[in-house]
């Protein structure tokens, strides 16, 4: 809840900071969106692939004759969890450069 109040206060500063147009506006929030939106998907990933991982060594002490299957499908389920990073990277850097809110 902290952490909310703390953002929105830093809102405020973008908006109260400067006396600068509406597209000047737009361009700082897309790079704060970008920003935060990425941390968000980084750190979603990354809790995603530590269970991955967790879970396929768990598996392999539990029964080591199908460690090659679990870690085959563990590879598969990393390159997913990683391939929605990516696209949140993608959008990052479509706000940031080709910014569709821009006229």
């Amino acid at each position: 809840m902290k952490f909310l109040a703390l953002l929105c206060l830093g809102m405020v500063g973008f908006a109260f900071g400067a006396e600068v147009s509406g597209l000047d506006m737009i361009k700082s929030y897309s790079v704060a969106g970008a920003v935060i939106g990425l941390g968000i998907a980084a750190l979603g990933g990354a809790i995603g692939m530590g269970h991955a991982a967790a879970a396929t060594i768990s598996g392999t002490a539990r029964n080591p004759g199908i460690s090659g299957k679990l870690l085959g499908t563990m590879f598969i389920a990393l390159a997913l969890i990683e391939a929605q990073v990516i696209y949140t990277l993608v959008l990052a850097l479509i706000a940031l450069y080709a910014n569709p809110f821009l006229s």
